[in-house]
């Protein structure tokens, strides 16, 4: 079977807990006993090892000119090591434009917490680069907040004829008009804004529908997260969240047959807290009326460490994209990115999202 070739845009915590799993679970070649995370072992007829990474771009300066095994262990990374021994790749993580990647902020900050440019250092032409380097997927893990910087690698993916991994709440495969450029260029498109293996916005998602389901009437519903990754330090800024309250909020709203009053609800990231490093706590409220108009609440805790919670999503999100780029599938996946995805272009019930993307497996067309 041949490699999936793919580059990546942004060597942080997520992509670094990627690149560890790929070695870590690189013996597995059947579905047999299941890896945790995976849909399947093998998706499709790909492998986790069948992944193979052939061009990589971030702006940090402790990264750009580095082989991406060496990349993922720089700061301001800070996720688990659960697996040390990633072999050199070969690649060298080249620079790419700044744009809105960086959030102004960030400046007043230790080095070891967060990204530091270095000016002298000129970013690459990306599409050519990944022409070059034979990509056909590219997985964009640009921060929050960074719309400018997301279309730029959108675009890029486009003119250099690759399939799109967008793991970020800039809206692109849920956008009508960035959806058509991929119907257009005939390359598939899975977006937008990750869920992760466990996470709090799944988590409250099927909470609120079971509630609903159970005859509750929802009142009113929170989630608030705090964590100490760079990202959580990056959306101190509230005026980068607007994509992704956005995205986290309508992912909860949309299991629920009449959507909550703004009023009563409020999903988004709370604050950060730097000894935490990559590990996020969620905190989830709903409260509601039972029978005889009794009330009751409901109140959660979820902590994970944040990227590896993302790393086999990701990885089964990129062999979805291969397939549809071996089918001559064009513009969003319509299955995968529900299951996957916190805003795709249309929402299903996650049993059901489930179930397209197993007979999308079997290889049932999406359009």
């Amino acid at each position: 079977m041949a490699k999936i070739k793919v580059a990546v845009a942004g060597i942080g915590n997520c992509f670094s807990s990627l690149l560890q799993g790929i070695y870590y679970y690189k013996d597995i070649d059947s579905n047999g006993k299941p890896v945790p995370g995976l849909m399947h072992n093998v998706f499709g007829s790909y492998k986790v090892s069948d992944i193979e990474f052939v061009a990589a771009f971030d702006i940090d300066k402790r990264k750009v000119g580095k082989d991406l095994s060496e990349a993922i262990w720089e700061k301001p990374n800070c996720t688990t090591v659960f697996h040390k021994d990633v072999p050199k790749q070969n690649v060298i993580v080249q620079k790419g434009p700044v744009l809105d990647g960086v959030a102004p902020h960030m400046e007043s900050w230790p080095e070891d917490r967060a990204f530091r440019i270095d000016e002298k250092q000129k970013p690459v032409n990306v599409a050519e680069e990944l022409k070059k380097s034979g990509a056909e997927i590219l997985i964009n893990y640009m921060p929050v907040g960074s719309e400018e910087a997301t279309k730029y690698y959108a675009q890029a993916a486009l003119d250099a004829n690759c399939g799109f991994v967008n793991c970020m709440p800039a809206f692109i495969a849920s956008n009508q008009e960035w959806a058509q450029k991929f119907v257009e260029k005939k390359l598939p498109i899975v977006g937008d804004d990750m869920k992760s293996q466990l996470g709090a916005t799944i988590v409250h998602r099927v909470l609120a529908k079971l509630a609903d389901d159970r005859g509750i009437k929802i009142n009113g519903t929170y989630q608030l997260n705090v964590g100490g990754n760079t990202d959580f330090l990056n959306m101190k800024e509230q005026e980068r969240l607007k994509s992704k309250k956005i995205s986290k909020t309508e992912a909860v709203q949309s299991n629920l047959p009449i959507p909550l009053h703004w009023e009563r609800i409020h999903i988004g990231p709370s604050d950060y807290v730097p000894w935490l490093y990559d590990q996020k706590i969620c905190f989830c409220r709903i409260e509601g009326q039972q029978f005889g108009d009794v009330p009751m609440n409901l109140e959660l805790r979820l902590s994970v460490e944040d990227s590896p919670n993302s790393a086999g999503v990701v990885i089964d999100a990129v062999r979805a994209c291969k397939l549809g780029l071996d089918r001559k599938i064009s513009g969003p996946l319509t299955s995968i990115s529900a299951y996957l995805m916190k805003h795709p272009p249309t929402q299903y019930p996650d049993d059901i999202a489930r179930a397209m993307v197993e007979e999308f497996i079997k290889g049932q067309r999406e359009r």
